[in-house]
């Protein structure tokens, strides 16, 4: 084998190997972004809208107290901010309510299907600015169909667009080489810009959310039922020290 077609099969095969490495990182990002959309929807379900009732039960009552001590600054200031995160709540609550039903279950077939697509179609291996605009436009849709849980449609995807024009021989050497240098630059950066998001998405307080409860559900417990009981007892408590609280204010009004 010639020196030029040694390096050739070198080229190539460091790029298989950071086609794969890519294709990982994708479906990985992709699943992070379904699976912290899921617990985010548990956690409103379960246990934010008994945030919400909270919160304005909590504005109710320093209202009530406030207005029997008029004269009190800061008991006027904590009514003031406690109606301020209550209609923070209710606002936070209605934006939640308008999102889709919750996204589906990730299942090995839905990932081998991206995996498939991905490598098939993925922007980075178009050779023009035409067929990049066209590999940009499906893989867009083969995104929205892995985060709805169709497979049917990644499969139809794949069907549509055909075999890789890359995947073409007949190339001489020295053009092929060429092709596989940039192409593992553009791999390289792409595998950059994916750990950055994956690196990122791992920092959000919805992401650690999901790693606790994931962890604490796996050893049998079930953490968002223990938080909406104790939510609930701080509910059921508040309401009776409200009654208390008017209690008094209509006692202070007969005398």
């Amino acid at each position: 084998m010639l020196p030029e077609e040694q390096e050739l099969t070198r080229l190539e095969t460091e790029q298989a190997a950071l086609e794969d490495q890519v294709t990982t990182a994708e479906l990985t990002l992709e699943t992070i972004k379904t699976e912290s959309a899921q617990i985010q929807y548990r956690y409103y379900q379960s246990v934010g809208r008994l945030y919400v009732e909270l919160d304005e039960l909590e504005a109710l009552i320093t209202r009530v107290e406030a207005d029997q001590d008029p004269e009190n600054e800061e008991a006027q200031e904590q009514a003031e901010a406690a109606k301020e995160q209550a209609e923070k709540s209710a606002e936070e609550a209605g934006i939640t309510e308008k999102q889709p039903p919750p996204p589906p279950v990730i299942t090995p077939e839905l990932k081998q299907a991206f995996r498939q697509a991905a490598k098939l179609m993925h922007p980075d291996r178009a050779t023009t600015e035409e067929e990049r605009e066209r590999r940009n436009i499906i893989m867009a849709k083969v995104n929205v169909a892995y985060s709805k849980g169709d497979k049917g449609t990644i499969e139809k995807l794949i069907t549509e667009y055909g075999q890789d024009p890359e995947v073409i021989t007949g190339n001489d050497i020295g053009a092929r080489m060429i092709k596989a240098i940039r192409r593992i630059a553009q791999l390289r950066r792409r595998m950059e810009e994916s750990e950055q998001e994956i690196n990122d998405l791992k920092g959000t307080e919805i992401y650690e959310l999901f790693i606790t409860i994931t962890e604490t559900e796996a050893m049998g417990g079930n953490p968002l039922m223990d938080l909406a009981a104790q939510i609930m007892q701080q509910i059921s408590e508040r309401k009776i020290y409200l009654d208390m609280v008017r209690a008094k204010k209509l006692k202070e009004k007969v005398f």
